[in-house]
């Protein structure tokens, strides 16, 4: 119910401008980064202030339904923060980065991060690096900026609870300011995703990528979406009738070649999926592989008094490449196609989806199945609770340690690792000296970073080719802390001791070594408080040993073979 007298175009105006974002003049707020990457972090990533000076009376609230929350706080929009607790490279707005790799960045991949994209008005940080500093050094700025894809209407002469009066005095209705506009899109209130995350369904023009899966009763069912970072590999069964081999989609190319990727959710950059290679497998099962990649359809052919389908889809791989800004660039596929006769019906078929990274090398694999002395280990980690495992494409990010150098300096070893090898005791170290200026807090948390790593691993592959997707098989790092107290003193990490169980597995003749069980215990040792100015050096160590916990094999049988002989009832004829 309105007020008697009161314009109608007034009330429509009242009910816009709940849902209307005004623009404001940007003030920018300029940081660089110093030597303290921890307080730059902190105002990097903190909730920014309003905008609204004290004092200055609210907006009214909405005439119908609540106004969504804006989110403010830009650092949960970090889409180039790819990897857990580790510094992605170039990503400007990774809390996990520290000033000394700021100062290796060559560029800021992600620019600028925006924020609450339901608003007319959006909080946005710039990044960039100042090169000519020594050393390079980061810069974000903070702005205020308008969204353009979101309808607005921007309008200057909007009334509020202070000027309300002297408007319906001087004026029977509002007029519109001259250099008020319109902002028009074809989206409106649709909160669009940066980037992909670990097992976010992949997104396409129409719907999402669908991967066959199998069920309880191995039937393939085709309405499941393909996960991000997710790779899988299913063999299910297929019922046909040959008769209708031809309007089957599951068994033409076209089905699985012509979807394409949405780059990141929501956008409108498409990646197309591009046939790599087509293999054709004949009825006695030899394979030749085509010239073209041209998508062929599945025909129903009469040979004499049978029928055959053929260019049939037998096999599916998919290959995506993403980079560490969770963008999908690339999408490969290769089939197996062959024929299909009323012999071999029902049909099996083949599914398997790989994620690989740019610029980055395969972890060479480390057995086949068992390891193989001098192989790295195969590590992930589990970015939330009952999700698979990930597996970094980059060796050294897999279990690593310290790598030991010449100068033996702790603090110019830092991110410097080397890969925990198969068989291999290892053991290394660096010096670390201290001074009585520094808290020992602060000594603690730098002597932990150092031993453990960024990103250590929560799992172990029992074998050297076990499968991400197969995470109930992958072995558990256990975590053990030990110190040794004493009062009126500092506790620091002086030691991380690894240690790996492993038994051979399988056949006397062809063993296979399979991991059982991993340990990591951080020993902490009391360190008295030095005197200022005094220095004291202190020794940071590493070490990994592996423990041969096989039963020892015994050749021949359990027990001693019995011997049931049977002789014939007149075996001792004529004597008994």
């Amino acid at each position: 119910m309105r007020p008697r007298g009161l314009p109608p175009l007034l009330v429509v105006l009242l009910g816009c401008w709940a849902s209307v974002s005004a623009q404001t003049d940007a003030t920018p707020a300029v940081t660089t980064e110093g030597l303290n990457s921890t307080e730059a972090a902190l105002a990097t990533f903190g909730t920014f202030p309003s905008t609204r000076p004290p004092g200055t009376p609210r907006a009214p609230g909405p005439s119908s339904g609540p106004r969504p929350t804006p989110v403010t706080d830009v650092a949960v929009l970090c889409v180039c923060d790819l990897s857990p607790a580790q510094c992605d490279i170039n990503c400007c707005c990774d809390p996990d980065c520290s000033s000394v790799d700021f100062s290796v960045f060559s560029a800021c991949s992600v620019p600028v991060v925006t924020g609450d994209s339901q608003f007319c008005s959006q909080k946005a940080v710039i990044y960039s690096l100042n090169f000519t500093a020594n050393p390079p050094q980061r810069v974000f700025e903070l702005v205020d900026q308008i969204n353009p894809s979101i309808f607005c209407i921007h309008i200057t002469n909007l009334p509020d609870e202070n000027n309300f009066d002297t408007l319906m005095k001087t004026s029977d209705g509002f007029t519109l300011n001259a250099e008020s506009y319109v902002s028009f899109t074809t989206k409106l209130d649709i909160p669009t995703a940066a980037k992909y995350e670990y097992g976010v369904p992949l997104q396409t023009s129409d719907s999402f990528l669908r991967f066959p899966s199998s069920l309880t009763s191995s039937l393939c069912t085709d309405n499941n979406p393909a996960a991000f970072l997710v790779n899988q590999a299913v063999k299910c069964t297929r019922k046909i009738n040959l008769e209708q081999c031809e309007e089957i989609e599951a068994l033409s190319m076209a089905f699985y070649s012509s979807p394409e990727i949405l780059r990141v959710p929501d956008s409108r950059k498409k990646v197309p999926i591009t046939v790599q290679s087509i293999v054709i497998q004949s009825l006695n099962k030899t394979l030749t592989r085509r010239e073209d990649t041209d998508v062929l359809q599945p025909t129903l052919v009469n040979a004499g008094h049978f029928s055959l389908c053929v260019n049939v889809v037998l096999e599916v791989k998919y290959s995506l490449t993403y980079t560490d800004a969770g963008e999908v660039t690339k999408a490969d596929l290769s089939f197996v196609l062959g024929t299909v006769s009323s012999v071999v019906v029902p049909l099996q078929q083949k599914f398997e989806i790989h994620f690989l990274q740019e610029n980055t090398q395969p972890v060479p694999l480390s057995g086949n199945p068992g390891y193989v002395v001098g192989l790295p280990l195969a590590a992930g980690f589990q970015p939330h609770k009952g999700s698979g495992i990930i597996q970094t494409t980059n060796r050294y990010g897999q279990l690593t340690i310290l790598h030991s150098t010449t100068e033996q300096d702790c603090l110019a070893l830092e991110g410097v690792r080397t890969p925990v090898l198969f068989g291999y005791t290892m053991q290394s170290g660096c010096k670390l000296r201290l001074t009585g200026a520094l808290p020992c807090q602060l000594v603690a948390q730098k002597v932990k970073s150092l031993l453990w790593g960024q990103g250590f691993p929560d799992y172990v592959a029992p074998f050297g080719n076990s499968q991400a997707q197969d995470m109930l098989d992958w072995v558990p790092i256990h975590f053990i802390t030990q110190s040794f107290n004493r009062k009126d003193s500092c506790q620091l990490p002086g030691a991380l001791v690894i240690e790996v169980k492993w038994t051979k597995y399988g056949s006397l003749l062809n063993p296979q070594a399979k991991i059982v069980n991993v340990t990591a215990n951080l020993i902490s040792s009391s360190f008295p408080e030095a005197n200022s100015g005094n220095e004291r050096t202190i020794l940071i160590s590493t070490a990994v040993t592996f423990v041969d916990v096989s039963a020892p094999a015994e050749a021949g049988f359990r027990a001693p073979p019995a011997i049931n002989a049977r002789l014939p009832f007149n075996f001792f004829f004529p004597f008994v």
